[in-house]
C-alpha cells in the first residue's frame, strides 16, 4: 500500500432531499424535514430534563414543541430564533427556581448568583423576541405623506410618517397626494401707502 492510500479519509456524503415533503415545517420553518428534524433534536437535548428517561423527554419535548408550533416559524431563520427563544426561556425559569430554592439567609451568594444568571437569560429571551419581530416585519415600508397648507403670506409643510406593511397598502395611503393643493386667495387686500424718503405723509 502506498502512503496516500493509508492516509486517505472516508468521504462524507451529504444528501439533500430534492422533493421535500415539508411535514415538519411548523417545527423548524424549513421546507426540508432534514433541517426541521435536526432542529427539533437539538432543542430537545438542550432542555432541562433527564435525557435518559424517554418518557420525561417525550413529555417535555412535546410541550415545548407545541409552543414552537403556536409561534409558527415560517422560514429557517424564524425556526432558529424560536428554538433559541424557548430554550433560553426554559433556562431563565430554571435558574429563577434554583435561586429561590437557596435560602438567601443561609446561601446568599448562591442565591444572588442564580438570580444574576436568570436575569441574563431573561434579557436573552427579550433580545431574541425583538429579533424575531424585526425579522417578521422586514417587508414593511415607511411612507412619508406631505400635507401642504398655502396662505397669502407663507407656505407651511407638515410631514406625517405612516407605516405600511406592503406596497398595496402604501399605494392606498399615497393615492391622491401627488396633485398639489390649490393656492388659497386672501379674503381681503390691505392697501399700505408708500412714503417717499424725506417727506411726511399729509394728514
Amino acid at each position: 500500500m502506498g502512503a496516500s492510500q493509508m492516509t486517505k479519509k472516508p468521504a462524507v456524503n451529504i444528501a439533500i432531499d430534492p422533493a421535500p415533503k415539508r411535514e415538519l415545517k411548523a417545527l423548524g420553518g424549513g421546507d426540508r424535514d432534514q433541517w426541521n428534524e435536526r432542529l427539533v433534536g437539538l432543542v430537545t437535548k438542550a432542555l432541562q430534563v433527564n435525557q435518559e428517561k424517554v418518557e420525561a423527554v417525550s413529555q417535555v419535548g412535546s410541550a415545548v414543541m407545541a409552543g414552537v408550533v403556536d409561534m409558527d416559524p415560517t422560514d429557517p431563520i424564524e425556526g432558529m430564533l424560536i428554538s433559541q427563544l424557548v430554550v433560553a426561556n426554559e433556562a431563565a425559569l430554571t435558574l429563577y427556581r434554583r435561586a429561590w430554592a437557596c435560602n438567601p439567609a443561609d446561601y446568599f451568594e448562591a442565591h444572588t448568583k442564580y438570580l444574576h444568571l436568570a436575569d441574563k437569560a431573561s434579557r436573552t429571551v427579550a433580545l431574541l423576541s425583538e429579533r424575531l419581530d424585526h425579522h417578521r416585519g422586514r417587508g414593511q415600508q415607511q411612507i412619508i405623506v406631505k400635507h401642504v397648507t398655502v396662505n397669502a403670506d407663507q407656505a407651511v409643510v407638515t410631514d406625517q410618517i405612516v407605516s405600511a406593511k406592503d406596497a398595496s397598502t402604501a399605494a392606498l395611503l399615497t393615492s391622491g397626494t401627488e396633485k398639489p393643493m390649490e393656492s388659497l386667495e386672501p379674503s381681503h387686500k390691505e392697501w399700505v401707502p408708500a412714503i417717499a424718503k424725506g417727506h411726511r405723509q399729509s394728514e
